[in-house]
């Protein structure tokens, strides 16, 4: 479970702009529509994990949501499972850039969200904290999100993501705005999580480091209208070294760095 499909997918806005910007201005956008994606293909299969790459604003983030299913694409299809997407589903769990947990909760009653449903009290608790564990926040599940670091809390977020057993796990810049050895333990936890539970995982990245580390696949786009530069398998075993000179993966991160506008790669 969890085969994504995407045949030739465009997403246009609406240009709502009616007011002239200075009295010359003779002409009128409101209506006119941004295109943001044009013509994605690609065929995502059950199990693997996907970093998205792009330039910034070029709909990576666009795309997300319309499989998450918060968005509808304006032309083309998104099957998940051979199915279309209609709309948001509990097998689609997004964790977004910024914290979404709940502050008025603590770590145990977020996670709980996922498990609302579950009448065995007893089974719920003890999920509940196979969860904390699997993200090492055991001692802490009675504290607040404010009593987290920035890190704790995107572990919290993951349990609580991970406990609604979904199919695919979307994720939207899940690092941004951690510290430089938070990144790495975050980055190392996501990929020895998704060797145990086998879900289909996307990720939106900036990182290339992150995207050649992680990924079974890298997707890269152009700019708005974004279309795709490059479909790449990973065939690497874990853990990667991608500064490794001459090798593949070495090889393959300048090229990226080049693709995305870095004539020299650091």
């Amino acid at each position: 479970m969890g085969n994504i499909v995407a045949t030739d997918i465009s997403k246009e806005y609406f240009n709502r702009r009616y007011k002239k910007r200075e009295k010359l201005d003779t002409g009128s956008i409101f209506g006119a529509t941004i295109p943001v994606l044009e013509g994605v293909d690609f065929e995502i299969e059950s199990g693997e994990m996907v970093c998205f790459l792009g330039p910034s604003g070029c709909g990576k983030s666009t795309l997300l949501r319309i499989i998450a299913g918060f968005e509808e694409q304006s032309s083309g299809i998104l099957t998940i499972d051979d199915k279309p997407v209609t709309g948001a589903s509990s097998s689609n769990i997004f964790v977004f850039q910024h914290s979404g947990l709940l502050p008025w909760m603590t770590v145990q009653e977020n996670v709980e969200l996922g498990l609302r449903n579950m009448k065995d009290l007893e089974k719920k608790e003890a999920e509940i904290m196979d969860y904390i564990e699997m993200v090492e926040l055991e001692g802490f599940e009675h504290h607040y999100p404010y009593q987290l670091s920035g890190g704790m809390q995107r572990r919290a977020e993951l349990a609580r993501a991970l406990a609604v057993n979904p199919e695919i796990l979307i994720m939207d810049e899940p690092f941004s705005g951690l510290d430089f050895l938070t990144h790495m333990k975050m980055r190392e936890e996501v990929v020895n999580m998704h060797e145990f539970l086998g879900k289909t995982i996307l990720i939106v990245t900036h990182d290339i480091d992150d995207a050649l580390s992680m990924g079974d696949r890298v997707i890269v786009f152009s700019s708005r209208p974004a279309t795709i530069k490059l479909n790449q398998k990973l065939d690497f075993p874990h853990p990667r070294y991608i500064r490794q000179e001459d090798s593949e993966l070495s090889v393959l991160r300048d090229e990226l760095f080049l693709m995305l506008g870095v004539n020299y790669a650091v």
